[in-house]
């Protein structure tokens, strides 16, 4: 039914209630009246004078109770129907929006793809009108729907979820953004990954979105639906079904299976409505003082004061993990979960609520140069920029400005557009080759100025990557951060946890007390990152 004509039914069955409302008022009170004359007019043959009855308060009386309840439940429903109503009202303009919005890109496109001669001729005249041929258009348009469930223990009893969806275009460009909480006693992370996969199909049938591809970062949603895994619980079973059934209402739908940093928003969607609702939660229990106990200080923390751990759920007060997070940056490592073998790394946008500017910048720092392996890392030579990069990133951005950059070694740095060689790690040497520059080069000043200073403070070159190396405390094996094992007293390799030279493990000057001797495979790892 229309929901013109469903509000129009209920606002004539509302009238009607209420015409029977006032018609029962009536008979109620003539009833009341006669009554009373009717004893009025007995005789008196006894000396007790009757009392009228009473009859019960129109309001009071049944019929009145369940008009009044008949008529909540209308209004309730007319307030359902505007909602709706307003609901489709916004989606039919993010509909057209899109369709706008395809239509304007491939416009762009066409004109790129048109001669300049033509343009030159026939560009003032050119237009592509906005009408029915661009939604036909539109069927064609392949779009992303990325979903995520986030379910969290609050309680033994109580459980909070959140939902994340967003819709992208074939570009990956956001087009559509949900973010839905849960809460509950009975939720587990199926359920609410389904939930949100329902979610993301139903925003995208009421876009009016006609292919779709849908990703999932959560294998077992993704064998189900796949028909690989069937449903053995009734809950999960009911809700593959609903899954399968709004997947029929698209021309093409099928999912992809990705990781979790490649669901786009979605994810953070989820988690800023599943805080939200532990937010709530906590500023209501804020005056019953609901704390929870800190596994690291075990120091009871207001509820409002956890940090929670993307990825692992392992919860610690925020002070702990301020100090954790501040010690790993210091020394140049991306920190992670301090829960004993979790290996669930830290994310920026969390952590950026508890550090200061500077640290932030750090963790930037920290975080691209482990994306990029040891053998990749390249750096600006210029001394007022030192810009981190990939190999491959330079060689791709070096391309676009000169031809042959691979071969002859130029690159430009893609932060402040110097340029220089790749093979000598110096500033460009304009009209000489590598082999000639070496030659005439043999001992580059900042190569002997950062000699000197090695051979000053007794640090040590790792072979494999040429990192300086220093040691702070602990034995004279050495681990450097790009996994190669050495002598600190020679320089030569370790193999299969064994030194291949005859130099002593350790000194007792780097030996700080009887604990740390204990402790020896700490400073292995640890005290060789200083750089």
């Amino acid at each position: 039914m229309d929901p013109e004509e469903l509000k129009i039914l209920a606002a004539e069955q509302s009238r009607e209630l209420m015409e029977a409302r006032d018609f029962d008022f009536a008979f109620q009170l003539q009833l009341q009246e006669a009554i009373t004359a009717s004893i009025s007019l007995q005789p008196s043959t006894s000396t007790a004078v009757p009392t009228p009855t009473t009859l019960p308060h129109p309001e009071n009386d049944g019929v009145s109770k369940f008009a009044d309840l008949q008529t909540s439940e209308l209004l309730q429903l007319e307030r359902e129907i505007d909602d709706r109503k307003l609901n489709e009202l916004e989606f039919r303009k993010m509909r057209d929006d899109i369709q706008r919005r395809i239509h304007d890109h491939r416009v762009a496109q066409e004109i790129l793809r048109m001669p300049e001669d033509e343009w030159l001729d026939n560009g003032d005249n050119f237009e592509v009108p906005f009408g029915e041929a661009t939604s036909k258009n539109n069927d064609k348009e392949l779009f992303r729907v990325y979903f995520k469930g986030l379910v969290e223990n609050y309680s033994s009893k109580v459980v909070f979820g959140g939902i994340g969806v967003a819709i992208c275009d074939s570009r990956d460009e956001l087009l559509f953004e949900m973010r839905k909480p849960f809460y509950g006693s009975a939720m587990n992370r199926q359920c609410i990954e389904f939930k949100a996969l329902i979610e993301g199909l139903n925003a995208a049938i009421a876009l009016d979105l006609k292919r779709v591809v849908f990703f999932c970062d959560y294998f077992p949603i993704f064998q189900f639906v796949t028909g690989r895994w069937s449903a053995k619980q009734r809950k999960v079973a009911a809700l593959l079904n609903q899954v399968a059934l709004l997947r029929q209402k698209f021309s093409f739908c099928q999912p992809s299976l990705v990781p979790r940093n490649e669901i786009k928003f979605a994810f953070r969607f989820a988690r800023e409505a599943m805080i939200s609702q532990i937010n709530k939660v906590a500023e209501s229990d804020a005056s019953r003082n609901v704390y929870e106990t800190c596994v690291i200080c075990l120091e009871d923390t207001d509820i409002g004061q956890i940090f929670s751990v993307d990825g692992c759920r392992h919860r610690y007060c925020v002070s702990c993990m301020k100090q954790h997070v501040e010690v790993k940056l210091l020394h140049g490592i991306v920190p992670k979960c301090p829960h004993a073998e979790c290996n669930s790394d830290l994310k920026l946008d969390s952590c950026s609520k508890f550090l200061t500017p500077k640290l932030i910048d750090i963790m930037k720092q920290c975080i691209k140069e482990a994306s990029i392996p040891v053998t990749e890392k390249v750096y600006c030579p210029y001394p007022k920029c030192s810009a981190l990069m990939s190999k491959s990133e330079v060689l791709e951005y070096s391309k676009g400005s000169f031809l042959g950059a691979e071969r002859l070694g130029i690159r430009k740095c893609t932060k402040c557009i110097g340029l220089f060689c790749i093979n000598c790690k110096v500033p460009w040497h304009y009209n000489i080759v590598c082999d000639e520059y070496r030659r005439r080069n043999p001992n580059p000043p900042e190569d002997v100025k950062l000699k000197n200073l090695a051979a000053m403070n007794l640090w040590r070159q790792c072979v494999k990557c040429n990192h300086m190396i220093e040691l702070v405390s602990g034995c004279y094996h050495m681990t450097c951060r790009c996994g190669y094992e050495f002598c600190y007293t020679c320089g030569e390799p370790w193999k299969d946890k064994k030194a291949t030279c005859s130099c002593k493990l350790w000194d007792e000057d780097y030996i700080l007390d009887s604990d740390e001797e204990e402790n020896d495979d700490y400073y292995e790892t640890d005290s060789d990152d200083y750089y």
